[in-house]
């Protein structure tokens, strides 16, 4: 039983070793594509995106969100305000929005009415943009390539076993890498964004505070009822302590912002 655990771990250790990072938050970070070639996967998924979902024309929406995510934008940092964003409002009644490596911000109209101001909507399009500067989605798709490598020398390894649990032990490695990897690497990447996207909204002069009342918004939309371990984000009420425990923090930065005066005033 020793040998498949011993080639995914060597399999993992290699691939680990071979392009190592740190996020803004100081975590290490297994980044195993060129960020080149995952802007170009971003662009073209949002391309995608364009094509298949409606795009809203309302003139007041798109200056609205447009104006809330240039504030943000503004307070990144330079690498990320050296070509413009593409963003865009999509007539759509799901509560989302999205920010892709390449430069691209995707809002739906579900989302405007849970966030129900500019700074609940700062929250939101700060989490995302802190997605991007964070590399979560390189760093998704190295984890995703790391498993499939484990996962496939494990199998080499139990093909030439001689035993009745072959299907078992397959089926149980799979399993362990989805609920032992894969989603706490997707919670650990939205908790991250949470307090990244916490300090850009401060910075940018829009009510930390704010951010907790989306969640609580967001909280009241789903179902519920997913235990963390198997869910891909945090539960809200998780989330919500996380954010209210940076806050003094944040909103030094608010405070800091206010002084200087010129608040944004994106109306809905």
């Amino acid at each position: 039983m020793k040998k498949p655990f011993t080639l995914g771990m060597a399999a993992l250790i290699m691939l680990g070793l071979s392009s190592c990072a740190e996020s803004p938050t100081g975590r290490p970070q297994l980044m195993l594509f060129d960020q080149t070639q995952v802007n170009k996967m971003g662009i073209q998924t949002f391309e995608d995106l364009k094509a298949k979902t409606p795009v809203s024309k309302d003139k007041k929406t798109n200056q609205y969100v447009q104006c809330v995510a240039k504030q943000v934008l503004r307070v990144t940092p330079a690498k990320y305000q050296q070509n413009p964003w593409e963003i865009v409002v999509f007539d759509s009644d799901q509560v989302n929005a999205f920010a892709l490596p390449g430069g691209k911000i995707g809002v739906y109209t579900g989302l405007l009415l849970v966030a129900e101001n500019q700074h609940q909507l700062a929250a939101v399009i700060g989490h995302e943009i802190a997605h991007v500067m964070s590399g979560h989605s390189n760093e998704r798709l190295s984890s995703n390539q790391a498993v499939q490598t484990t996962l496939g020398v494990a199998d080499v390894a139990l093909s030439a076993m001689d035993t009745r649990f072959k299907t078992e032990l397959s089926t149980a490695f799979g399993l362990g890498a989805q609920v032992g990897v894969i989603l706490p690497f997707s919670r650990v990447h939205e908790s991250e964004a949470d307090l990244i996207g916490l300090d850009l909204m401060a910075k940018a002069g829009f009510k930390p505070e704010e951010s907790v009342k989306l969640w609580q918004n967001m909280a009241k939309q789903g179902s519920g009822g997913t235990p963390q371990i198997l869910s891909s984000h945090p539960v809200p009420e998780n989330r919500i302590k996380a954010l209210q425990k940076n806050m003094p923090k944040a909103d030094a930065e608010y405070q800091q912002r206010k002084a200087t005066g010129g608040l944004p005033a994106c109306n809905k």
